[in-house]
């Protein structure tokens, strides 16, 4: 015995003790049989790993008990074998190849453990001879490779995601572009190795300014992500806006290594937000600013006389006797003479003022920055007004070349800062009109002060506000909303005031003036409260414990610091279900403070809570400011609604704001439907919700619940067909 081990001093006896040692401790499965298969042999990772003791498998059991059958037959038929013999099976489909040029083999195995799961394993088998060279048994080693299997399956996923339809592109950290996928080099013209090695700034546009970039590296460096609209360039170069997302990746010691962006071409939606603001804000037949886009307008000029003590003007005008035109000569000559005059005004004003049309033969121009004098402010509106009246009494060329006259009569309105609202301005403007056509026609007048009655209504209107919240005389209504099939899916509340002895105030008469003097947040605190003692009440009863129930929250309301907790507060006060509460936000509240805007309505989003866009398209929000907040329903404004069968403009923005809800996936409400006609254009074109008096009027809670009555027993949302009015 002068072998290698004998040469360290070793005997058999340690020889063997040092085996068994490396056996029991070893960090993987090791399994020995005898040429048959049966376990000779099972170490203490075995029993670990498979949850099978040496008693229940040594002497007794062969691997195939570890093994899914299935799988042992699949290996077999792909094992050769000669023509005229079996093929393999059992336990012999583990050991076949195995011989004097090749000693051993691996391979990946699943092991299913005694309670029946399942594991991957990769799996060694090796022959075991004696000194002359006999076949004793066979030593197999397995180990786990779970944590391998799912590191390959996160790299698959990570593949087929790099080659989605988003572009990708993947920088270290001194901005070299290290990786791009097919979409980055179909949206960008640049072929991977063109994009290899060079920066992101091959794609810049030169539209963002450095201060742009400054901000969007300092989000990175503070947060770690960034997102937004930008517009960069192609090879070809044409300039086009993205929406892009660049994630920056870390290593454990925290320092920046990568950075992946990834992006997508949102042309499309660009021109869909155009063409939907030019039908919502111009009239179609002069391309003037129309009445939403002057009351914008409006609304900023108070803000902005506001701040700097400066008169602004409104003047209305009306062509005198235009309808005889129009009727013995035509609608076609009538258009072309609004057309004219539409030019005619528009030349008579400076930059930065406004010429409007308000519909038919009324214009409205709007000037701004007229000085603090009140007498000087009023002198300047009525030079231009003298101007447009001289202007548009200028013989026109309508037809051929005979000559039309036409006159007009101008109200003009002074205003300053925000004391009266744009309608108060407005109505002033219209009075002032009436007063120059009492005076002949053909004349300029300004508005006095007879309305003063109206402001004393209004102090006396607030008032009976205040005095209505102490004694609870707020009563919520509710009106029906339904699916396609006129199935009835919930409600939105509307808010009725009902002072003693008196008639019911309509919100239209009260809710501006609440707004304004602040009242609107204790009111709507107020609503809040009802409408969730309402949803518990509602949530005993099974036909009304699914519907859910839309309330509108004004801006100033979502704008209080405790506003969240106000809300979890009525919810848990009356354990209603959030996912039945629908908040519906106007589009004004998503233009200032926007991030913490975001933060509001993820917190409630957190806690179950829904969100609608009100009034949509009436408002100044960006399509691509709507991928921020978290919407999951837009409501089509019923002035788009009201005449959708015969304003083709009207149809093409309830189509386009369709269209698009789809794009952004957000369910799509129509309110204001009144008959069957409209609602059958509204499915036609994919509107999924409606709200109308075709399918329920406003009716207080009682109402409500008492009609609902005869669907008892039905489904929740039970057919509407007895709501028609």
């Amino acid at each position: 015995m002068n072998g290698p081990w004998q040469q360290t001093g070793l005997l058999q006896p340690q020889l063997c003790a040092f085996q068994q040692a490396i056996f029991e401790h070893a960090g993987r499965a090791i399994v020995l049989t005898d040429t048959q298969g049966m376990i000779l042999y099972f170490n203490p990772e075995a029993q670990k790993m498979l949850g099978y003791t040496w008693e229940e498998v040594v002497c007794r059991e062969t691997p195939l008990i570890f093994h899914l059958a299935e799988e042992v037959c699949e290996r077999a038929r792909g094992l050769s074998h000669p023509p005229g013999t079996a093929a393999p099976e059992g336990f012999s489909v583990f050991v076949a190849g195995l011989g004097p040029d090749r000693p051993a083999i691996e391979a990946d195995w699943t092991y299913v453990r005694k309670d029946g799961s399942s594991f991957p394993v990769s799996l060694c088998i090796s022959l075991l001879r004696d000194a002359c060279g006999n076949v004793l048994g066979y030593l197999g080693i397995a180990t786990d490779i779970s944590e391998r299997h799912r590191h390959e399956q996160d790299l698959r996923i990570a593949a087929i995601a790099f080659e989605s339809q988003a572009a990708i592109m993947v920088t270290n950290a001194e901005q070299r572009i290290l990786q791009v996928n097919q979409a980055f080099s179909k949206l960008t013209g640049y072929p991977a190795e063109e994009a290899i090695g060079a920066t992101p700034s091959i794609l810049k546009s030169g539209r963002q300014d450095a201060a742009f970039y400054t901000e969007m590296w300092r989000m990175l460096a503070e947060t770690g992500h960034w997102q937004g609209e930008i517009w960069n360039r192609r090879k070809s170069g044409e300039i086009f806006p993205e929406w892009l997302t660049i994630t920056s990746v870390r290593d454990v010691g925290g320092t920046v290594t990568h950075f992946v962006s990834t992006f997508s071409d949102i042309s499309n939606l660009k021109v869909a937000e155009s063409e939907i603001h030019h039908l919502a804000y111009y009239d179609p037949l002069t391309a003037m600013p129309n009445r939403r886009m002057l009351l914008n307008r409006l609304e900023k000029s108070c803000l902005a006389s506001k701040r700097d003590g400066h008169y602004g003007a409104l003047l209305m005008i009306d062509l005198d006797h235009f309808k005889t035109l129009n009727d013995t000569l035509g609608h076609d000559v009538g258009d072309r003479l609004l057309t004219e005059v539409a030019n005619r005004l528009t030349a008579c004003i400076r930059e930065g003022d406004t010429a409007a049309r308000l519909g038919g033969d009324e214009f409205v121009v709007m000037l701004e920055n007229l000085g603090s004098d009140t007498e000087g402010a009023a002198l300047q509106a009525e030079a231009v007004a003298e101007k447009a009246r001289f202007e548009l009494a200028r013989p026109y060329l309508l037809s051929g070349d005979t000559e039309y006259f036409r006159s007009a009569s101008i109200g003009i309105s002074l205003y300053r800062g925000c004391e009266k609202t744009v309608d108060v301005l407005l109505k002033q403007a219209d009075i002032a009109l009436y007063k120059s056509k009492d005076a002949g026609r053909n004349a300029i007048r300004f508005f006095d002060n007879a309305m003063q009655v109206a402001l004393d209504e209004r102090a006396a209107l607030e008032s009976g506000l205040r005095r209505a919240l102490s004694r609870n005389e707020f009563v919520l209504y509710l009106q029906p909303q339904v699916n396609a099939a006129s199935r009835l899916v919930g409600v939105e509340v509307l808010l009725r005031w009902k002072p003693p002895g008196q008639a019911t105030v309509p919100p239209a008469d009260f809710i501006p003036l609440a707004e304004d003097t602040g009242l609107i947040v204790p009111i709507g605190l107020c609503v809040l409260d009802q409408a969730c003692a309402e949803l518990r009440r509602w949530a005993e009863d099974p036909a009304t414990a699914s519907l859910t129930m839309a309330v509108n929250v004004s801006a100033r309301q979502f704008r209080q610091g405790d506003f969240v907790s106000q809300v979890g507060d009525a919810l848990s006060r009356y354990r209603v279900n959030p996912g039945l509460l629908k908040l519906e936000l106007t589009e004004s509240l998503l233009l200032d403070k926007v991030d913490d805007v975001v933060a509001k309505m993820q917190a409630l989003r957190r806690m179950g809570v829904r969100f609608s866009l009100d009034d949509f398209g009436t408002g100044y929000a960006s399509l691509s400011y709507l991928k921020r907040f978290p919407f999951e329903q837009l409501k089509v404004d019923r002035s788009f609604i009201s005449d959708i069968m015969r304003n083709s403009d009207d149809a093409g923005i309830v189509r386009a704001i369709l269209a698009m809800g789809n794009t952004l996936r957000l369910n799509v409400v129509a309110e204001g439907v009144e008959d069957t006609e409209q609602h059958a254009y509204l499915v036609r074109h994919g509107c999924a919700l409606f709200q109308g008096y075709l399918f329920g009027k406003p009716m207080s809670c009682a109402e409500f619940r008492q009609t609902l009555g005869g669907y008892r027993g039905t489904a929740p949302a039970a057919s509407f067909d007895d709501w028609m009015i």
